[in-house]
């Protein structure tokens, strides 16, 4: 409200434009100005292992850590019956038809650590065992830089559970 309107008007036109150009990568689900994302057209990529996430800008997050050089797969959201998304909802069947034209071997189910995202993660791990593909999921544990007694009981309850000996 403090600039004159036609900054205003110059933002929202961007804004505008931005919308009509950004669109899902055909492949895997990414946000892109072009068919195919630069993810999925990267030749230095991975293209065995794929990262499956709920939403496209979960992939930021995951390329900002810097450590997962193979593809992504986005579903589209998260099984969840009480709000009416069942796995026909998601991007699954597109998941599984880059399994039978692209040389996956492991897919990582990169999806939170709710009870949707759970759902949504044993349903994956039970659906798509018929491919021969290796299925593995994100770590669970303490933040790093946080303390135990800031931490929650599921939180706490999965580091315990995943732990790993000390080299």
């Amino acid at each position: 409200m403090q600039v004159d309107a036609g900054k205003a008007r110059q933002l929202a036109e961007a804004i505008v434009r931005a919308r009509e150009r950004i669109r899902n990568c055909s492949i895997c689900g990414a946000l892109t100005e072009t068919d195919v994302c630069s993810i999925c057209t990267d030749t230095n990529r991975d293209p065995s292992m794929v990262c499956v996430v709920e939403r496209p800008v979960d992939i930021l997050s995951i390329e900002k850590a810097g450590s997962f050089r193979g593809k992504f797969h986005v579903l589209g959201g998260k099984i969840s019956p009480i709000n009416g998304v069942s796995p026909e909802d998601l991007h699954i069947g597109q998941l599984e038809a880059r399994l039978g034209r692209e040389p996956i071997k492991e897919i990582i189910l990169a999806l939170p650590t709710d009870v949707e995202g759970d759902a949504t993660s044993f349903y994956l791990a039970k659906h798509l065992a018929k491919h021969s593909v290796k299925i593995t999921r994100l770590a669970y544990g303490l933040p790093a830089g946080i303390g135990v007694e800031y931490a929650d009981e599921l939180t706490l309850s999965r580091a315990i559970e995943g732990r790993r000996e000390v080299t």
